[in-house]
């Protein structure tokens, strides 16, 4: 087929009348949809508790350990007794 008949023909099936979908097939879609969104929903609120959960487990490490302060010098003893 060249491209007008290729055109032609494509032309054709885009004007031909819309297919028909059988209702037992579009309620069965429907409910793949809805078990898709719950599914993607659940996934994205346990995605966000896992988030804040690792931000509160880190703030609390943080606060605990306090890795911005110095360690103290162990290569010279205190000076004591002045």
């Amino acid at each position: 087929m060249n491209r007008p008949a290729r055109e032609a023909a494509a032309r054709q099936i885009m004007e031909s009348t819309a297919p028909r979908v059988p209702a037992e097939l579009h309620a069965d879609v429907v409910r793949a949809g809805n078990r898709i969104l719950r599914l993607r929903t659940l996934a994205r609120r346990l995605l966000w508790l896992l988030l804040c959960a690792a931000a509160l487990a880190f703030t609390v490490w943080a606060i605990a350990v306090e890795p911005w302060a110095e360690p103290p010098s162990r290569t010279t003893p205190p000076l004591t007794g002045w």
